[in-house]
């Protein structure tokens, strides 16, 4: 066998493997030739490209253009008109710098170059075939430069093989030229694909850019943020609870203008939404991110992809706050229209959302009839003055139900003023009207329409905070059996059981533990059914399927469990007055429109919508 000694590689082998790192699909190609555009000063650019970017690429923009010596050294590997020094380096605030982009095209493709200065007569224009000695010649063209790249990989076909198909390709760069747009408004650009327009954008806001881009149904679903502090500015769009997606496609986040990937964010994004999203959905978002220059590092990839933060704990906490605080300030309630075809079928489509979060009587249209409720222990406290007992009689019970509705209640359910003077005068108390429909779901009339209330996903959101207030104040509530229950439970239960005793016991179990496979339950929470002692081996099977290894909060996961198995089902048959103490106890909560699982529990029909189905408007 030969010893191979350690050599210099030559430079057009060294360009070809360096070419790999920046120039992976012809999408690279299009991301490194607009951000050049960019940086020249572009206000326009056109993008053209055949089979997927595979057969031609062409980016032409109206920028400072170069004279002759520029656009021959450009084509130099780590040639860069962007820094100059190491401190430039520690405080980049263009797209392009390392010097790459245009040495590692040239390598693998052929390429042709033709720009020109707004003070020259003619434009300068540079050929280059897979690396060789660049042909220069001259001819008149626009203020601007023009980059044509054809046959992408034609002299490693190695890598050429590996490219997708020209429809995958095409998605590719759409995407890549979409981030670019979406981050930079102001800047008209023109996609064409097969001789085909894609994308004909003007300059524009950032507003009328997102509506461009994403269609009208799809703004709907968004909110503006805008969030400040010394350090740092975070601004854009992010999307409804409702308007989740099946996948984290449409994602974007902009450091300094620049399209970026960073787990760590995106992280702090989704976390904000908390319990706002059913499970196996991700936020939309469109995000802006400002910071001084010295303090991130973009120099981590060849791509430019990736950033390092001086200190990217305080952006995390930054950012999550940032959106929480935006969700907990907008419209979170959907409504509903009908709209009818001409067979008279009719179909219910989600569309603004109507009240606000944290809920108040205000923005419910819902004033409470019982008063303050302490949601750890059920108990409510009146806030004006009851009616007679007379009156009262018909309003409260002393069923089973009623009790894990409210827990314990050391009064009467009082009324507002006008409904006590209705009811002296005869007249039912308008504003308060509530039914059960198929003993599932709750309509209660209101101001302005009607609201309706899936009484299971309601129940569940009341009783998820009660836990949380519980774990919070470390105090519980707890009724004990008349007789102890036995309950047997495989050991893999036992030791899991075992590990979460302190928390079941806040949540006002009260367990004894015998052996591996046996506890004795003598007490249960007071929304716990006596007889409901199956409850704990539910609890821990609910809590390992929703419980991730290495989630900050497993009383979160215990409290999501507790509130689905302990909360009243579809099928419970409720009277009036507790219907009346759930739709009080759902608005004292602190997000009464989404359960701990993401789905919604209030929606709302309008007066005037109803107005319009019935031909009144």
């Amino acid at each position: 066998m030969t010893t191979r000694r350690v050599q210099v590689l030559p430079e057009h082998l060294a360009n070809k493997i360096a070419a790999g790192e920046v120039i992976q699909l012809p999408e690279s190609v299009v991301k490194e030739l607009l951000e050049n555009s960019l940086d020249a000063g572009a206000t326009n650019i056109l993008v053209l490209i055949e089979d997927g970017g595979k057969k031609l690429i062409q980016v032409a923009d109206d920028g400072i253009g170069m004279d002759e010596q520029d656009a021959m050294n450009s084509f130099l590997r780590h040639a860069t008109s962007k820094i100059g020094s190491y401190e430039d380096l520690e405080a980049i605030e263009t797209y392009g710098f390392r010097g790459e982009a245009l040495a590692s095209v040239a390598a693998v493709a052929q390429v042709t170059m033709k720009s020109r200065r707004k003070t020259d007569d003619i434009a300068v224009v540079v050929q280059i075939e897979g690396g060789n000695e660049p042909r220069v010649s001259r001819e008149g063209r626009e203020p601007g430069t023009s980059l044509v790249v054809q046959n992408l990989f034609f002299n490693t076909p190695g890598r050429r093989k590996f490219l997708k198909s020209t429809n995958t390709e095409f998605r590719h760069i759409y995407d890549a030229v979409q981030r670019v747009v979406l981050s930079r408004p102001e800047v008209g650009l023109k996609f064409i694909s097969n001789d085909e327009s894609v994308l004909d954008l003007k300059p524009s806001t950032l507003e009328q850019r997102v509506l461009d881009i994403f269609g009208k149904r799809q703004v709907e679903g968004m909110v503006w943020m805008e969030e400040k502090s010394e350090a740092l500015e975070l601004s854009g769009y992010i999307g409804k609870p409702t308007f989740g997606q099946k996948s984290r496609a449409n994602q974007f986040l902009f450091l300094n203008k620049r399209y970026i990937v960073n787990r760590n964010i995106n992280h702090a994004v989704f976390a904000a939404y908390e319990h706002l999203l059913l499970k196996g959905t991700y936020p939309f978002f469109l995000l802006f991110l400002d910071i001084d220059p010295h303090r991130i590092d973009v120099n981590v990839h060849p791509s430019k992809m990736e950033a390092k933060f001086e200190d990217e704990q305080m952006i995390y906490r930054f950012v999550s706050t940032a959106v929480r605080k935006c969700l907990s300030t907008n419209n979170l309630v959907p409504g509903l229209t009908l709209s009818g075809d001409e067979a008279g079928g009719v179909d219910l489509q989600f569309t603004r959302r109507q009240h606000e979060w944290p809920a108040s009587a205000r923005g419910t249209d819902w004033s409470p009839t019982v008063g303050r409720v302490d949601t750890s222990t059920g108990e409510i406290t009146p806030t004006q003055e009851p009616l007679s007992v007379q009156q009262n009689r018909s309003f409260v019970g002393g069923t089973e139900l009623t009790e894990r509705l409210l827990g314990s209640i050391d009064s009467k359910p009082p009324q507002r003023a006008q409904e006590v003077e209705a009811a002296q005068a005869g007249q039912p108390p308008q504003s308060r009207l509530v039914w059960q429909i198929h003993n599932k779901y709750i309509i209660a009339q209101i101001e302005n329409g009607v609201m309706i209330i899936d009484q299971h996903v309601a129940h569940e959101r009341v009783l998820y905070e009660r836990a949380l207030a519980r774990f919070a104040k470390n105090a519980s509530a707890s009724q004990q059996l008349m007789f102890p229950v036995t309950v047997q439970i495989s050991p893999a239960d036992n030791s899991l059981l075992t590990e979460l005793l302190p928390n079941f016991e806040l949540l006002g179990f009260s367990i004894k533990l015998f052996g591996k496979n046996t506890i004795v339950i003598d007490g249960v929470p007071p929304e716990v059914k006596g007889g409901e002692t199956k409850i704990v081996a539910d609890l821990l099977m609910m809590y390992r399927e929703s419980h991730q290894p290495g989630m900050h909060d497993e009383r979160d996961a215990l409290a999501k469990s507790f509130s689905c198995k302990a909360a009243i089902k579809a099928g419970d048959k409720l009277n009036d007055h507790e219907m009346r103490a759930l739709l009080d106890q759902l608005f004292s909560t602190t997000m009464p429109y989404v359960c701990p699982h993401g789905r919604p529990v209030v929606l709302k029909i309008a007066t005037d919508e109803l107005d319009r189905r019935f031909g009144r408007t």
